[in-house]
C-alpha cells in the first residue's frame, strides 16, 4: 500500500498547521489540524507532529511505513538552502521519526494545492476553481481548470500586491483583532448592511480584470522569499491602513471590543472592506466561469471562509470544509495522488474519535465525579432543549476545518433572541456576534434561502424567511441572514436524532449550533477535552458518545 502524508507546515505554513493522510486510491484516512491536538488556537509556528501521529495511528502505520510527505507550499523558493536534505527538512517541518527511512518530499505551489483541496472534495467531475488568499508563493488569487483524469491547468494569476486577504487582513487589524479573526470583521459588517450604508467602493472592475483602490507603490517582485514577502506584506497593509484612516477619520475604533457596535466608524471600515471582498469574489467567480468553460465553481483559500461573500455567489457552488490554509494539506496530499474513486461531497468527520474519558488524567480533566450520569435518551435531550437548557455534544470522529458541524458543537433551541445572549456570554464573545443554525433539509427549506452544498460545512450565509425570523430568531443576524447547516442523515447522530424528537413533539426541528471551545481555545477534540470544557463554562448538559453528563442541582431549566 501506498501511503501519502500531507502536511501544512513550518517554515512555510506558520499557522493553522495540519495534517492528512491518504492511501494508494486517494481515499482520505485522517484529517486534523495541530490546534486539535496540541490545544494552542491556529497552532502559531508549531510543526503537525501531533496530528501526524493521530494519522499513522488511525491507519495502523508507523513512519516508516510513510512513501511521500507532501507539503502545500514551495519551500524551496521561500526558503532556499536553509535545509541541507530533505530529512533535514522533515525533523525540522514534521517532528516525526522516520528512522533510516526518508520519505520522497513532494512540494505542491500554494495555490495548486488550495485548489486541490476544493475540487477533488467537491461532487463535481469538472469545475473552475477559484482560489482567493493572503497570498501564495508568487500570487493572491488564481483561476484553475480542474477535471477527473486530467491535468489541472491555471488559467489567470493576479500578484499579490492586488491580494484581497491584505485588504482585509488591514481592515481587521484597524478594528483591533488579529489578522486570524476575520470572521468578527464579516460579524460586524452586518450592522452595516442592515443600515443600508453607503459605502466607497475599493475596486474598479473592468471586462475581465479588477483594479484596487490603494496602489501599494509597491512591486509583486516575480519570485521572492519569504522575508521580501513579508516585507511586502507589511507595506501594502500598512497603505490599505491607512486608507481606512482616511475613510473613518480615526487610526481605530473609539470604542471597545465588546462594544464596537457603538461605534459608526468602526462600522464603516468592517462594511467598506466587506463590500470590497462581496464584489470582487462575484467577478472573478464570473471570470472563472468563463475562463473555464464550466458552470460548476469551487472556492478555496482563506477568503473562501468569508460565508458573508459566498452565499451572495450563484451556484453550482461547492467551498470545502477547510478552505483555509490548513486545507493545504489535504490538497497535496491529493496533488500526488488524486482519489480513483469519489461518492459526492468529502464527509467532514475524519478526525480524532472522541473516546472515553481518562479518569486517570493528572490533570483531572476526565474525572466525572461529581457529574450525573446517564445513558443518552433522546427524548430526555429534546425535553432538556425546550426546557431551555443549553448543552454541548461530543460524539464520534472530530469534523475538520474551523465550524463546528454537530460533533463537537454547543447546542440549543434558539426560539428567542435571548439564547444568543446566553450562548455569547457563556462562550465569553461579545455580544453582537452571530450564531448559525441546524436543520433537516425539508424544514431548512422553509427556514431560509437554499443552499444546495454551501450548507453542507455552514460555509454560506442565507436570507432567513419570514418563518425562519418567527421560529428562530437566537440564530438570525442583524441583516436578516443565518449561516446554516443541513443535516441529511446520521452524520451527526445525537444532534440529527435531536432534531427528529423536537419534530415529533411538535416543535421546529431547528437547533443553534456553535463550536463546542471557551473563548481563546480551538475547537474541543477528546473526551478529556469536553469534560474540562463543560466544567469550565456554564453548560447545562453534555452528551459524551452515548452518555449524557449533567451538572448538579441543573434539573430545571434556563428560562
Amino acid at each position: 500500500m501506498t501511503w501519502i502524508l500531507g502536511v501544512n507546515a513550518p517554515p512555510t505554513g506558520w499557522h493553522d498547521t495540519a495534517a492528512c493522510l491518504v492511501n494508494g486510491d486517494g481515499e482520505v484516512i485522517a484529517f486534523t489540524e495541530e490546534e486539535r491536538c496540541n490545544r494552542r488556537r491556529h497552532s502559531l509556528y508549531r510543526k503537525p507532529a501531533g496530528a501526524a501521529r493521530f494519522c499513522l495511528a488511525q491507519a495502523g502505520i508507523t513512519a516508516a511505513d510513510i512513501d511521500v510527505v507532501a507539503l502545500g507550499w514551495d519551500s524551496e523558493q521561500l526558503y532556499p538552502r536553509r535545509f541541507a536534505s530533505d530529512a533535514d527538512f522533515l525533523a525540522y517541518a514534521v517532528g516525526l521519526d522516520f528512522g533510516d527511512h526518508t520519505p520522497e518530499v513532494v512540494r505542491v505551489p500554494h495555490h495548486q494545492a488550495h485548489a486541490a483541496s476544493s475540487f477533488y472534495a467537491s461532487p463535481f467531475t469538472e469545475a473552475g476553481v477559484l482560489v482567493i488568499d493572503g497570498h501564495g508563493e508568487n500570487e493572491s488569487s488564481t483561476i484553475w481548470h480542474y477535471a477527473d483524469g486530467a491535468e489541472p491547468r491555471l488559467e489567470r494569476s493576479w500578484q499579490r500586491t492586488a491580494s484581497l486577504g491584505y485588504a482585509y487582513d488591514a481592515a481587521s487589524t484597524w478594528l483591533g483583532f488579529s489578522f486570524l479573526n476575520a470572521g468578527k470583521t464579516m460579524g460586524l459588517a452586518a450592522y452595516g448592511r442592515a443600515a443600508q450604508l453607503e459605502v466607497a467602493p475599493l475596486v474598479e472592475l473592468t471586462a475581465d480584470d479588477f483594479h484596487l483602490a490603494v496602489d501599494p507603490l509597491t512591486e509583486n517582485r516575480g519570485t521572492a522569499t519569504a522575508d521580501e514577502i513579508k516585507e511586502q506584506y507589511d507595506t501594502v497593509v500598512g497603505r490599505w491602513r491607512e486608507h481606512y484612516t482616511k475613510i473613518a477619520g480615526a487610526d481605530g475604533p473609539n470604542a471597545p471590543e465588546d462594544r464596537l457596535t457603538e461605534d459608526p466608524n468602526a462600522i464603516l471600515v468592517a462594511y467598506t472592506a466587506q463590500r470590497l471582498i462581496e464584489q470582487t469574489v462575484t467577478h472573478l467567480a464570473a471570470l472563472t466561469r468563463k475562463a473555464s468553460g464550466v458552470d460548476a465553481l469551487c472556492l478555496s483559500g482563506g477568503v473562501a471562509l468569508n460565508c458573508s461573500t459566498n452565499g451572495t455567489l450563484p451556484g453550482p457552488l461547492y467551498v470545502p470544509p477547510v478552505p483555509h490554509d490548513a486545507g493545504v494539506a489535504l490538497g497535496a496530499a491529493w496533488t500526488v495522488r488524486p482519489p480513483r474513486r469519489r461518492e459526492g461531497a468529502l464527509s467532514p468527520y475524519l478526525g480524532v474519535e472522541v473516546g472515553a474519558p481518562d479518569r486517570l488524567n493528572a490533570a483531572g480533566a476526565g474525572d466525572i465525579s461529581g457529574l450525573v450520569r446517564a445513558e443518552l435518551d433522546i427524548d430526555e435531550l429534546a425535553g432538556l432543549l425546550l426546557d431551555g437548557q443549553v448543552g454541548a455534544v461530543a460524539q464520534g470522529r472530530a469534523e475538520v476545518g474551523p465550524r463546528a458541524l454537530c460533533r463537537r458543537s454547543i447546542i440549543a433551541v434558539p426560539d428567542t433572541a435571548e439564547v444568543n445572549t446566553r450562548v455569547n456570554t457563556l462562550k465569553n464573545r461579545e455580544q453582537w456576534r452571530p450564531f448559525a443554525g441546524v436543520t433537516r433539509p425539508d424544514y431548512g427549506s422553509q427556514l431560509w434561502q437554499q443552499q444546495e452544498y454551501l450548507s453542507l460545512y455552514m460555509l454560506g450565509a442565507a436570507k432567513a424567511t419570514a418563518l425562519g425570523r418567527r421560529v428562530a430568531p437566537g440564530v438570525v443576524h442583524i441583516d436578516g441572514t443565518t449561516r446554516p447547516q443541513v443535516l441529511h442523515g446520521d452524520e451527526a447522530p445525537a444532534v440529527g436524532a435531536a432534531l427528529d424528537a423536537l419534530q415529533r413533539h411538535g416543535a421546529p426541528p431547528v437547533l443553534l449550533n456553535t463550536s463546542f471551545n471557551d473563548k481563546g481555545e480551538p475547537v474541543v477534540n477528546t473526551a478529556d477535552d469536553a469534560l474540562a470544557a463543560f466544567r469550565a463554562m456554564d453548560l447545562d448538559f453534555l452528551v459524551l458518545g452515548d452518555v449524557l453528563y449533567r451538572k448538579p442541582n441543573r434539573a430545571g431549566g434556563a428560562r
